[in-house]
This record gives C-alpha cells, sequence and structure tokens, in this order.
C-alpha cells in the first residue's frame, strides 16, 4: 500500500466515526493536514495523473495523455516540468488564489519540477481574461510590492523553497518587432478573436487595444522559453493556455498538456467568482477566527467544492462524508466544521484551528442572541426607512447587492428573529418583503425584547424597535 493509501485507510475510519466530538475531529485533521508535506512519489503515473485531473476542470488532451507523459519523463529519469503564470496585479490574496498553488504542491510532491513565471513583462499589458473593460497596467515598483506580498500570504500552501522562479521580461523584452510579425503571420486573427469577454466587448462598443489582443501569444512564448510539459491556470485562461500549445508545435517543440483550475465560488452563494470587490472572499491574512467563521457562514452546497479545493481529502473521502450528510448521519454543521478546520489548520496550525472551533462553537449554540458579544447592528431610527435590501448591501455589508440580498430571500435564507420571554421566534423575510423598508418588516413582526436580522449565518441586531 502507497503512503497515501495509509493515510486514506486512516482518515476513512475517522470519517466513518462520530465527527461532532472534538476529539475525533482532531484527529482527523491532523491525518489529513499531514498530508500537505506527504511524499507522493510512490504513486504510479495513472494514479498520479488521477490525482491531479480530480481537482481540474479539465486536463487537455486527456488524462490518459497526462498519465503518459509522466511515464516517458519517468523513463527517462527525470519528473514532468510544470509551469505556472502569475500576474502580481493585486496585494490581497484570498484563499480562491491558493487553489492552483495547492495543486503544484501535489506536483512537487509527486516528484515533478514547478516553475513559477513572474509577469513582470505581461502584467504591464494586464491579463484581459473575463475583463469587461481595458485593464490598468502596473508599474515595476507595483510588481515588486504586490509579489512580495503574494508570496508571503501563499506560502502556507506550498513550497517556494523548491521551485524556480523566472520573470517573463527575460525572453519577451528582447523580442524583436521582425520576429514578432513572423510569429503573428502563423496565428489566424480568428483565433485570437474568439474569446467570449471580447465578443461581448466588441458587440457593446467598448475599447480593446492590440496589447489585449497579443496577450495570449506573450504567455504562450513563456511556454515556448521553458519548454513546459504542463501549464496550469484558471479555467477562464484556457484559450491562453491553449495558444501556448499552438506556439509550442510551431517551434517543432513537444505541446504542453493544459491543467484548468476551478473559479471559486464566493462565500455569499450568489455565484459571484470570489473576489474582494465583492466582498465575498477569505484572506489568507485574516485571523483564524475569522477565517472559520467566514467559512462557516457559507450555503451547505459550497462543501464540496471547497472540500475539493483546499483540501487534501481523496475523491472517496469526500463521497463518503457527503454521503453521511445526506443519510442525516453527519450534520452538515459538523462537516462544515471540519472544513474551516481544514482550511485554519493549513494557515496557522491545528492548535489554532481547534481553538477558532472552540470560539465558533461557545458563541454560536447559546440560546439566546443577547448572550452573544460583539454583533453588528443596524439603528432603526436612522436606516428604517430604507429597504431590507439596502441596509445588507449599504449599512451592514453583508451582501454584495441589493440583488443578492433578494437572491437570500429567495432561498428562504433572509430573516428575522425575535427574542423574548418564551425564547426566540424566526420569521422568514420573503423576496418582496426584502424590497420593502426595515421599520415596516420589523413592525409586522411579533414583539420581543430583542430583534435581529440574519442573512444566511451572518447576524446583526436591529437597534431602536
Amino acid at each position: 500500500m502507497t503512503r497515501l493509501g495509509e493515510s486514506v485507510a486512516r482518515a476513512t475510519t475517522l470519517l466513518s466515526a462520530d465527527l461532532s466530538t472534538d476529539a475525533t475531529v482532531q484527529e482527523l485533521l491532523r491525518e489529513t493536514g499531514a498530508r500537505r508535506y506527504l511524499d507522493l512519489t510512490d504513486l504510479p503515473p495513472k494514479e498520479q495523473a488521477a490525482l491531479i485531473a480530480g481537482r481540474a476542470v479539465e486536463v487537455l488532451p486527456g488524462v490518459e495523455k497526462l498519465a503518459e507523459r509522466i511515464e516517458e519523463r519517468r523513463a527517462a529519469g527525470r519528473g514532468l516540468h510544470i509551469k505556472l503564470g502569475i500576474d502580481p496585479t493585486a496585494t490581497d490574496v484570498h484563499l480562491g488564489h491558493a487553489v492552483p498553488l495547492i495543486v503544484l504542491s501535489r506536483f512537487q510532491r509527486l516528484g515533478h519540477s514547478v516553475t513559477l513565471i513572474i509577469g513582470d513583462f505581461t502584467a504591464k499589458i494586464g491579463d484581459p481574461s473575463g475583463r469587461t473593460a481595458e485593464r490598468p497596467p502596473l508599474t515595476d515598483e507595483d510588481i515588486a510590492a504586490n509579489l512580495a506580498t503574494y508570496r508571503e500570504q501563499v506560502r502556507p500552501f506550498f513550497d517556494f523553497e523548491h521551485v524556480s522562479f523566472r520573470q517573463n521580461s527575460e525572453w519577451l523584452a528582447p523580442y524583436t518587432f521582425p520576429e514578432l510579425l513572423a510569429l503573428l503571420s502563423q496565428v489566424p486573427a480568428s483565433q485570437l478573436l474568439q474569446r467570449e469577454d471580447f465578443r461581448n466587448r466588441l458587440a457593446a462598443g467598448s475599447g480593446l487595444t492590440m496589447t489585449e489582443l497579443l496577450y495570449p501569444i506573450a504567455q504562450g512564448l513563456d511556454s515556448v522559453a521553458l519548454e513546459c510539459d504542463v501549464e496550469l491556470g484558471g479555467s477562464d485562461q484556457l484559450l491562453n493556455l491553449q495558444m501556448g500549445r499552438k506556439l509550442m508545435e510551431l517551434r517543432g517543440q513537444q505541446p504542453q498538456l493544459v491543467v484548468t483550475m476551478p473559479l471559486i465560488e464566493g462565500t455569499d452563494g450568489t455565484g459571484a467568482k470570489m473576489s474582494k470587490s465583492k466582498g465575498n472572499y477569505v484572506g489568507l491574512s485574516s485571523p483564524a477566527d475569522d477565517v472559520f467563521g467566514k467559512i462557516m457562514s457559507v450555503p451547505d452546497r459550497l462543501m464540496e467544492p471547497y472540500l475539493k479545493a483546499w483540501t487534501e481529502w481523496t475523491d472517496d473521502e469526500i463521497t463518503l462524508a457527503l454521503k453521511r450528510v445526506e443519510e442525516r448521519s453527519l450534520h452538515p454543521m459538523d462537516l462544515k466544521k471540519i472544513l474551516a478546520g481544514e482550511v485554519v489548520t493549513a494557515l496557522y496550525g491545528l492548535e489554532a484551528a481547534m481553538a477558532a472551533r472552540a470560539g465558533f462553537t461557545a458563541q454560536f449554540s447559546k440560546k439566546s442572541f443577547t448572550d452573544v458579544g460583539s454583533l453588528p447592528s443596524v439603528d432603526l431610527a436612522a436606516h428604517g426607512a430604507e429597504t431590507v435590501a439596502a441596509v445588507l448591501t449599504k449599512v451592514l455589508e453583508f451582501t454584495p447587492s441589493a440583488s443578492a440580498a433578494r437572491r437570500l430571500a429567495k432561498q428562504n435564507a433572509l430573516k428575522l428573529v425575535v427574542e423574548g420571554a418564551d425564547g426566540q421566534q424566526t420569521v422568514v423575510i420573503a423576496e418582496a418583503d426584502a424590497v420593502r423598508p426595515l421599520a415596516e418588516v420589523v413592525a409586522e413582526a411579533p414583539a420581543g425584547a430583542g430583534v435581529y436580522l440574519k442573512a444566511g449565518r451572518k447576524l446583526a441586531k436591529v437597534d431602536g424597535v
């Protein structure tokens, strides 16, 4: 049995036990957390390829081709050469950014070499993927500052000591205009314009610069310069990654394989991608308690993609846990606590994860919200005339938009909780009521000593009732 197989056998036993107890959860987190450092070189090529494919959206031209390339390189006495390009465009890094690094870490532990391309040249162009307008370029100073912060925040998920760093200005800056023209003569313009985001922008009459059109060419030349075996990227990067295959073919090189990563949905459950601008993210530098609490606030349906994205669990282990939830032998809240514990363990260690778990349990297992410590609040006198959706969006910042607040209401996840002498009464706020003034909705609720507005798992006190 392989080392991973032994770990899975131990974890499967724990996953079948009582997962509401701290002792069992602590042992499970210790077992699965240790996998982030587990040597996986004893896995055969097919199992290696399956381990990567299980976390990918696509493997092109196929998982079997990945296994064949692993076998081919192993026969030559070396591992694959994996590439991930990074355009350091922001200083705030969240869990969504960690997804490809976690997969890269697996490649490292499988015995393959990794090169991180610091897009100091392409960052000055700006990757247009998923953009509705031209992206502003960055200065050298911006790039250096962002890179330093990025590396420090992602460090818990990735071993930067055993990786090669390259800057793509090394080969792109000396590229001459005649060389570029000769290359472009072999690339159909239709291939560059087939991107959906480009077509949408042109149809809307928005600007589209030549630098943006050339971005996939620049990224593809990175693969040519390094003669990569595999390139990772987000699923929105697929056309850029495929350009690398085409340019390698034009240069007579063996084309790289492409592994695309999922774009992680944000914590608010609206379907939007995790991002700082929408406020639906979990920052890698956030305190342990905040990380734990934010993950506990997500809809239950996100547990499967989050378990796949951020843990070292196998597909069979995830299936087992979700089956127990479906059969009601495991409460969704208990599984979500384990998921939150996995992330905090990766960022801050097992002791911090168990402390965050204890803190969350102490706060939210209380019978009365009046016993809970500091809560956000909304003053009815100041904001009662505003709609419930507006209060959630502009005052409490619980949702990124009024439409997101209405979607929560449609899912029966928007409520008023009234506390009185007889305990709590919950009033579900209908979608139509989400666009009514908060004061009117509160006035129609039962009378009580305390009134709380609940959006998903986020809670705020309504003052001035």
